[in-house]
């Protein structure tokens, strides 16, 4: 259900758009959130996101590229409240996510994927899949109102989620700004839908999380 702020959001994507250009639209959305309304919307999402902390639970995060949404105050509450924060670990040439435990200490990384901008951080540890984790949460260019998510186009929470379909599957959320959020992309077969949205405004669940 959406909160009302939410609901009455309009979208400012063309539905008919290829994905190339959505991402590009997406992105420069995002770019242009001020600092002052990215910091107060990033505390809004974190805080909305400690509603889901179980003790013990594990937890699947994600380190931010560029400017997605960061999650520090999130892990923070995760270590505090005893639950188990996870990473995703890329093997080479390898789409399935691993994920690996984070104890909140970067410099602690046992290697880097990428450079610069697309730095990320892999941890060592002990590799769980995505089956493993209680809740999972997504980074999402963009999303839609029937919770068709819109990725980097890597392809590897597509890949890993789908691995696990036929398990019980982790609870997925997407998380990102509102400003992420459009009435509908435009959807292939393999195209993660996921259960929930949460942005500064709110969150939205989706009952039947189905593309097609």
């Amino acid at each position: 259900m959406w909160f009302p702020a939410l609901n009455e959001r309009p979208s400012e994507m063309p539905r008919t758009a290829d994905k190339a250009s959505l991402r590009r639209q997406f992105r420069r959305a995002r770019a242009k959130l001020g600092k002052s309304e990215r910091r107060q919307a990033t505390r809004k999402i974190n805080n909305l996101l400690k509603r889901y902390i179980r003790r013990n639970s594990r937890i699947g995060v994600y380190w931010p590229i560029g400017s997605e949404l960061r999650l520090d105050g999130l892990i923070e509450a995760v270590l505090k409240r005893g639950a188990k924060p996870y990473l995703p670990y890329i093997e080479p040439h390898s789409l399935r996510l691993w994920f690996t435990p984070y104890s909140g200490n970067r410099k602690a990384a046992e290697r880097q994927r990428g450079n610069g901008k697309l730095y990320i951080p892999q941890f060592a540890g002990e590799k769980i899949r995505a089956h493993r984790l209680n809740l999972l949460l997504v980074p999402v260019v963009g999303i839609d109102r029937q919770g068709c998510r819109l990725g980097q186009g890597g392809g590897y929470y597509d890949v890993s989620l789908a691995a696990c379909r036929h398990r019980l599957q982790p609870h997925t959320l997407g998380v990102g700004f509102a400003c992420q959020l459009c009435d509908e992309l435009p959807r292939e077969i393999h195209d993660t839908t996921l259960n929930g949205f949460v942005c500064e405004l709110g969150e939205m669940r989706f009952k039947m999380p189905k593309c097609f």
